[in-house]
């Protein structure tokens, strides 16, 4: 199995990615939320000057937040200073477009975006929706060598529901999915092989990438120890998140956690202003934990939502992840917490 990262960009964010590959990850993803994050093309590209085998990928990319031409180009761009290292992240949406109050784009729009995006990337002529009006565009001087369209840019969606599987299995290189509990992550894998086959398409053809936080625990170190809590702790109110922004019911939860999302929901209630509490729903999301956050982190939680455990653990589970037919774990470095890079490092290496 391989290991990559993921990390919230920033223009220094190249020392965690160099770091990373000094120490034998394949693939290092950087987010792409606007209102949360640095520029993810200023981020990567600073990494791609830095670099020299570590796969970087945009992950993900949400296409109503920069046009298909615009993203073309970056990629491309990016492809110049690090030839057959780039992939192309792309969802419809979560984060990226909850910061601006605005729920997961439709899949119709992100297959189109995703034709355009692509067809520009293999030097077509292309017609893309500008202006309320269809125009035919395409890279004009691809040969000055200002970019890179030569070398393939593989796609790689994140797809959660059945209908984003579908259309992953149908256009994609590679799929990505955010784990948390074990069961659930065998399930997903499961039923994206599903689609693939239904697709008429051999599952192992689809490269498949977990995304998650955790933290190895040291001999005796418990799950909600301070380390543990730093390095994986910003998972958890995330979950809560999904669950007020997808209006998961709680009655379907089990009895302890739909309470705890009641209170969440109490307490979301709360924030200002009033027709944008998304604003303060997001602050820190996946890089700390938020003051008023910290109650509903706890060491259960941890423990069930995230990779943390010892090492002996994490090893059953991704063997169980590999059989499964995931080809790779990603784990986020928080930020503060890159030292973390070598625990998954030594873990890696033990596989």
């Amino acid at each position: 199995m391989n290991f990559g990262i993921a990390l919230a960009p920033g223009v220094d964010a190249w020392k965690t990615v160099e770091r990373a590959e000094r120490l034998g990850f394949t693939h290092a993803w950087f987010y792409d939320t606007q209102m949360l994050c640095a520029d993810v093309f200023v981020a990567m590209a600073l990494a791609a000057a830095r670099t020299s085998r570590i796969v970087l990928g945009t992950g993900v990319l949400v296409p109503s937040n920069r046009i298909a031409p615009v993203a073309a180009n970056g990629l491309a761009s990016l492809n110049r200073l690090a030839p057959g290292r780039i992939v192309f992240g792309v969802s419809t949406g979560f984060t990226a477009r909850n910061t601006m109050g605005l729920g997961p784009m439709k899949l119709s729009d992100l297959r189109e975006y995703v034709r355009v995006v692509q067809s520009l990337l293999r030097g077509d002529t292309v017609e893309c929706g500008l202006e309320d009006a269809p125009r035919k565009i395409r890279f004009l001087n691809p040969e000055a060598g200002l970019i890179d369209i030569t070398h393939p840019i593989p796609l790689h969606v994140s797809a959660f529901a059945p209908k984003a599987r579908a259309l992953t299995a149908e256009i994609a290189d590679g799929w990505m999915n955010f784990v948390t509990m074990l069961p659930a992550a065998l399930h997903e894998v499961g039923e994206m092989a599903a689609a693939c086959r239904a697709a008429g398409r051999a599952p192992e053809r689809l490269y498949k990438t977990g995304f998650t936080l955790g933290c190895v625990l040291r001999e005796g170190e418990d799950a909600g120890s301070p380390r543990a809590r730093a390095q994986a702790g910003p998972l958890v109110p995330v979950i809560f998140h999904a669950f007020l922004e997808r209006t998961v019911d709680p009655r379907v939860l089990a009895p302890e956690l739909g309470e705890a999302v009641k209170a969440f929901r109490a307490q979301y209630d709360t924030y200002t202003p009033a027709d944008a509490r998304y604003l303060q729903l997001h602050q820190g999301h996946l890089m700390w934990v938020r003051p008023e956050e910290e109650r509903f982190v706890t060491p259960d939680l941890i423990r069930m939502a995230t990779f943390t455990a010892t090492a002996a653990e994490l090893r059953e589970r991704l063997r169980a992840m590999a059989s499964a037919g995931y080809q790779q774990l990603a784990i986020q470095v928080v930020p503060g917490q890159e030292a973390a890079l070598e625990d998954w490092a030594e873990l890696a290496a033990t596989l």
